[in-house]
């Protein structure tokens, strides 16, 4: 295992960003690995504001930016939370050649996106409307343009076995997250070109955000080449950063 030579690209899920990952890329830079960790459109720092991003494509597009610029022959492990894992899927449908492994953190692991409400019932957070706000379109009748969850709500539904005062800083870094941009997200291609990628399926035991019945349907449907066991929340980067690390490392 060539500890200085594999980068990771740490992709974060909905209402989150870059931020989410300061625990893990700092163990994994401490142990030689390259990380480089993004935000996507209209989250974390990103200047996008979230309410303008139409398409997944255009949510997407940082990650997307970001491999078109590697070195030729360079590939990457890609890292997905949440709805992150469309990224990662989106990436592999896009440059499979060039991601060696991806991993799936509680992640929605949908071949070509949703393509049915099957797929939205597996790969979406299911929230009742009294802990969300929504931003409503321009016209009657459009779809919101944004979702968040309240903060009231945010500690129980990600990161109830986290630090108290980390989920009081991700409280004030959270976004609401381009609600149609997402659920919309579907691509074009076929399985068997995806299935070059090594994937690693990581499932979150104590998830009130994406329930582990949802994660089980997912790997049952796409079954990926491993799948590991980790009994945290939504949110393992902040819960249980060493035990996500050591996962993911033995896993290479």
């Amino acid at each position: 295992m060539g500890m200085a030579k594999e980068h990771f690209v740490l992709v974060h899920g909905e209402g989150h960003g870059a931020w989410c990952w300061f625990k893990l890329c700092w163990l994994l830079e401490g142990s030689g690995y390259r990380v480089t960790c993004i935000d996507l459109a209209g989250g974390g720092v990103d200047p996008t504001d979230p309410n303008t991003v139409g398409s997944f494509k255009q949510y997407d597009k940082p990650l997307i930016d970001l491999i078109l610029t590697l070195p030729e022959g360079e590939k990457v492990i890609l890292v997905g939370h949440g709805a992150g894992g469309l990224s990662v899927i989106h990436a592999m449908h896009e440059f499979v050649d060039r991601i060696s492994q991806a991993f799936f953190v509680a992640a929605t692991m949908l071949p070509f996106g949703f393509q049915t409400d099957e797929d939205k019932n597996d790969g979406l957070p299911t929230l009742p409307e009294n802990e969300i706000e929504l931003t409503l379109g321009e016209a009657a009748g459009d779809p919101p343009t944004t979702v968040a969850l309240r903060p009231e709500f945010q500690r129980e539904r990600l990161s109830q076995q986290s630090p108290e005062e980390e989920s009081v800083l991700a409280s004030m870094l959270m976004r609401p997250w381009p609600a149609t941009a997402i659920s919309t997200a579907s691509f074009e291609g076929d399985d068997e070109r995806l299935n070059r990628v090594k994937r690693i399926f990581i499932k979150t035991e104590r998830d009130h955000m994406l329930d582990p019945e949802q994660q089980d349907s997912m790997i049952k449907k796409w079954p990926p080449s491993e799948v590991l066991v980790i009994d945290t929340d939504h949110s393992p980067f902040l819960s249980a950063p060493e035990q996500l690390f050591n996962l993911i490392v033995k896993s290479l």
